[in-house]
C-alpha cells in the first residue's frame, strides 16, 4: 500500500500487471478532489479518456457532467475514478483478470481519499466492488453500506447514451446520494445557491 498519492500515481504510470498497457496512450489514474467525501467509480477508460489522461472526458463524461449541473454537484469536489486505469481495446469491459491486476490501485485511491459515499456506475463497478452476485439493475438506486461506507449503484453515464429512459434513474440516483451527505452532515459537493 502507498501512503501518498505521488507514489500511488507513479506506480501506476509504471504499471504492465496485464496486457492492457500495451495499447494504451495514457493511465487514466483519476482526477478530483483527493478529500472528497463523495466519489464515483466507472469500469475504465475510453477513447477520449485515453488520449487525454482523464476519467469520465468523453460523450458520456460530457452527460455526467449534465447531470451534475442539474442535481447541483461540483464535479471539482468530488473524486472520479475507474476500476481499470487502462482503455480496454474498442471499448469492450475489462476481463476479470485485468480488474484483478488493477483492483489494488483502485482501492489504494479509496483509502487515501476516505469517501464516505462511493457511486458505482454500472455493472462492472458494481461486481468488481460489491461482488459478483449483485446485478446494476436489481441493485441500482439502493443503498448498501460495508465498512463505514455507503454504496450507491447506478447506470454507467454510457448506458444513458444508449437509453435515454435511465436518465431519470440516474437523476434520482444522484439526488439520493445528496441527501444522505446532507443528512449524514457532511460538507456536500454541491454549488451552493445564493
Amino acid at each position: 500500500m502507498y501512503d501518498n498519492w505521488e507514489q500511488l500515481e507513479e506506480i501506476n504510470k509504471q504499471c504492465k500487471k496485464c496486457r492492457l498497457f500495451k495499447t494504451r496512450n495514457n493511465v487514466v489514474f483519476g482526477s478530483g478532489n483527493k478529500h472528497a467525501k463523495l466519489m464515483f467509480i466507472g469500469e475504465g477508460p475510453g477513447a477520449d479518456e485515453d488520449m487525454q489522461g482523464q476519467p469520465f472526458v468523453g460523450k458520456a463524461g460530457k452527460l455526467m457532467n449534465m447531470a451534475f449541473e442539474t442535481v447541483g454537484i461540483n464535479r471539482e469536489e468530488v473524486y472520479i475514478a475507474n476500476i481499470v486505469k487502462c482503455r480496454p481495446p474498442s471499448n469492450r469491459n475489462p476481463e476479470d483478470d485485468e480488474i484483478v491486476a488493477c483492483l489494488d490501485y483502485l482501492r489504494n485511491q479509496v483509502i487515501l481519499v476516505k469517501p464516505k459515499i462511493v457511486v458505482l456506475l454500472g455493472n462492472v463497478a458494481l461486481k468488481s466492488i460489491l461482488g459478483k452476485e449483485h446485478g446494476i439493475t436489481n441493485s441500482r438506486g439502493k443503498w448498501v453500506e460495508k465498512k463505514g461506507i455507503f454504496y450507491m449503484p447506478t447506470w454507467h453515464p454510457a448506458a444513458l447514451l444508449r437509453d435515454e429512459t435511465k436518465k431519470i434513474d440516474f437523476i434520482k440516483d444522484l439526488k439520493l446520494v445528496i441527501e444522505k451527505l446532507e443528512t449524514l452532515n457532511f460538507n456536500s459537493p454541491v454549488n451552493s445557491i445564493d
